[in-house]
């Protein structure tokens, strides 16, 4: 059975070790206009209350539009922004996802951390585990899903670290309650283990309409046994 395992986070939550980014991530102040943005849209048009905010990297982004229709029944608020890191969640974690008192949240980063960045692992999971506290801190009850790293041909050089990176985030899952992993990465991998080659556009990074058909079944399949049951039913 999973337990919530939160001491190695007491002094973060305690003040003690600021929930900082790294010095050497890309400047987190690059999205206030993105956030900005979405807070006066929010303004005007309230998102939905007891949602799963989605959030992370470009891939997430380009499928802000189709995702709503692609989880139905869940409801979700779409909140990808391109280019992200790990550090840039954690960095806007208030104003991205805890402003929302979501009922759960999904996040995709470690794409650009271990492809561009090429960030070790455990450097990103340090970023994620301080993102869990905030949110652990400020809901309690809030369940946090961890997509897990997909891989693509441009990158298929540093897949065994997003595949670290993957590993420890399912561990983390399995330690702590309010945390789930989805595998969003072994359907993409052919019988042979190396990525598929017809899933992408032609950066061999992004997702083409194949693969977004098989991510976003991944991920609707990773949070229908949970989300399903805070749904309520239509009409009601």
């Amino acid at each position: 059975m999973k337990r919530v395992a939160r001491a190695c986070w007491s002094l973060a939550l305690l003040g003690v070790l600021p929930l900082a980014v790294s010095a050497q991530a890309p400047d987190p102040l690059r999205y206030e206009e993105t956030i900005s943005a979405w807070e006066a849209e929010d303004a005007l048009n309230p998102p939905p209350a007891n949602a799963i905010v989605v959030t992370g990297s470009s891939s997430i982004t380009r499928w802000n539009s189709e995702m709503v229709d692609d989880l139905s029944p869940l409801t979700v608020i779409p909140r990808g922004f391109g280019g992200t890191r790990m550090s840039d969640v954690l960095y806007w974690v208030d104003r991205l996802i805890v402003r929302y008192e979501p009922r759960a949240v999904a996040i995709y980063e470690g794409d650009n951390d271990t492809g561009a960045d090429r960030l070790k692992a455990e450097t990103i999971i340090g970023q994620f585990e301080q993102i869990v506290a905030r949110i652990h801190e400020a809901l309690p009850e809030t369940r946090i899903y961890a997509i897990s790293v997909k891989p693509s041909v441009s990158r298929w050089d540093v897949w065994s670290e997003a595949q670290r990176t993957n590993e420890m985030l399912q561990a983390i899952a399995a330690e702590d309650q309010l945390v789930y992993y989805i595998d969003a990465a072994t359907p993409m991998l052919q019988p042979n283990g190396e990525v598929m080659t017809d899933i992408f556009v032609d950066d061999n990074l992004h997702l083409n309409e194949k693969g977004t058909d098989i991510w976003a079944a991944a991920i609707k399949a990773g949070l229908m046994p949970v989300e399903s049951q805070f749904e309520s039913p239509t009409g009601q």
